[in-house]
């Protein structure tokens, strides 16, 4: 028989595993001064996450930074490139044996 729950919460730490995953909500609770989701999964049975871990807590400004980290321009990826060719041994001298 299927507990009832308080409805979903996704999980959005961007380094979590499970992110981007919804997951019922069984319970609220306070551990060592964080509030805490209680969630059921059907494979891993319930385990508990951080509240702000999910959309359920208020969204922050480190969350934006995170993101905003991510980007790369074509300009630098392009020289990205050119200075690996610079570091990097020739191939060319390094095939010629071969």
């Amino acid at each position: 028989m299927l507990s009832e729950h308080l409805g979903w919460a996704e999980i959005r730490h961007p380094f979590h595993p499970l992110r981007g995953q919804r997951f019922p909500v069984l319970k609220e609770r306070r551990v060592a001064g964080t509030e805490t989701l209680l969630l059921r999964d059907t494979e891993r049975g319930s385990f508990s996450i951080a509240r702000e871990w999910t959309d359920w807590g208020t969204p922050t400004v480190h969350d934006d930074a995170i993101a905003s980290v991510c980007c790369f321009d074509l300009g630098m990826l392009l020289e990205l490139v050119t200075l690996i060719d610079q570091l990097a041994p020739s191939r060319k001298s390094s095939n010629k044996g071969a």
